[in-house]
């Protein structure tokens, strides 16, 4: 029995918008140099996102849209003060409570957090408006721990997102004791 010509046509259309589709829901398009770079972005902390609109929202600074990672990047820095602590009282349980303090500002920082954002080429990803400097510390060190918040909602855990902490992080445990003492 053939198919009338109208019903091909519909046919045809629904094939093609289904082969256009992501075969998961909430895959990244791979159309834009900022799709490629937040894969390649994901690649690199080890952590494939279920939802990478969460990710897409960590790498958009305030100045670019209202939708953008301020909100996730309280969540990151609360984690990641919190992974810094962790392993700062795990390697001395009788640590006092200014030295672990010292060891998660130090650890989470702006400086380390910085470096650690410049090493994995945040400040080459993240949007933001013209006249904002990408390259900036607030921005780069923004955008980071938006990403640390955006994998703990991702995974609904922020060990998580401390697992990726520690991955990018630059202070060793060695250079932690050492600002500890200064």
């Amino acid at each position: 029995m053939a198919i009338p010509p109208a019903q091909a046509h519909l046919l045809c259309l629904l094939i093609l918008v289904a082969l256009a589709l992501p075969s998961h829901p909430h895959a990244l398009p791979s159309s834009s140099p900022f799709d490629a770079a937040l894969a390649t972005l994901q690649s690199q902390i080890a952590y494939n996102f279920r939802a990478p609109d969460l990710l897409r929202r960590a790498m958009t600074h305030a100045s670019y849209s209202r939708e953008n990672g301020r909100a996730l990047a309280v969540l990151g820095l609360s984690a990641s003060q919190s992974a810094a602590a962790l392993r700062a009282l795990a390697a001395d349980h009788d640590a006092s409570a200014s030295a672990v303090s010292r060891r998660a500002r130090d650890a989470s920082g702006e400086a380390a957090c910085a470096a650690a954002a410049a090493r994995i080429g945040i400040p080459s990803i993240v949007r933001v408006a013209s006249g904002t400097k990408a390259t900036a510390a607030p921005v780069v060190c923004g955008a980071l721990r938006a990403l640390f918040g955006a994998v703990a909602v991702d995974a609904n855990s922020t060990h998580a997102a401390e697992e990726v902490f520690w991955k990018l992080h630059v202070l060793t445990t060695a250079e932690l004791a050492k600002a500890a003492t200064m």
